[in-house]
């Protein structure tokens, strides 16, 4: 089995721009950029997703996410940025530990986010009414 890239990463056996790092985390730019300073933050420990994440992790995340998003506003000198986190591969997760974009964005860079679509009638109630979420949503 092949190690996890990000962990690689973490293990300082794959160079990357790091931009920020704690005993934690981890934010390094990424290598297929949106646009200049698209950055990826992640715990230094493994977790595959979303879900496998403990909450203090993801609480942790958060923070740095705050850090690290307000610090690439300033520096690349924009105005807004988007954060995203794709779950599984068909939500377009490439790497199995878990992370989170932060991309900067400019008025009309030309980057689409994503492309909505309404609800058919009685949709959003059947989708609503749909069984109740577990015990852990609440």
């Amino acid at each position: 089995m092949q190690e996890c890239v990000f962990c690689q990463i973490v293990e300082g056996k794959i160079p990357s721009h790091k931009i920020y790092e704690d005993s934690m985390f981890l934010v390094f730019l990424d290598i297929s950029p949106v646009n200049p300073g698209h950055a990826l933050v992640i715990p230094k420990a493994h977790y595959p997703d979303l879900p496998a994440t403990p909450d203090e992790v993801l609480s942790g995340l958060a923070v740095t996410l705050k850090k690290v998003a307000a610090a690439i506003m300033k520096a690349m000198g924009v105005q807004g940025f988007n954060v995203t986190v794709n779950n599984g591969s068909v939500a377009g997760q490439v790497v199995e530990h878990v992370h989170f974009h932060v991309i900067p964005r400019l008025a009309n860079d030309g980057q689409d986010i994503w492309h909505g679509k309404s609800y058919a009638e009685g949709e959003g109630a059947a989708v609503a009414a749909c069984p109740s979420p577990p015990a852990s949503w609440r």
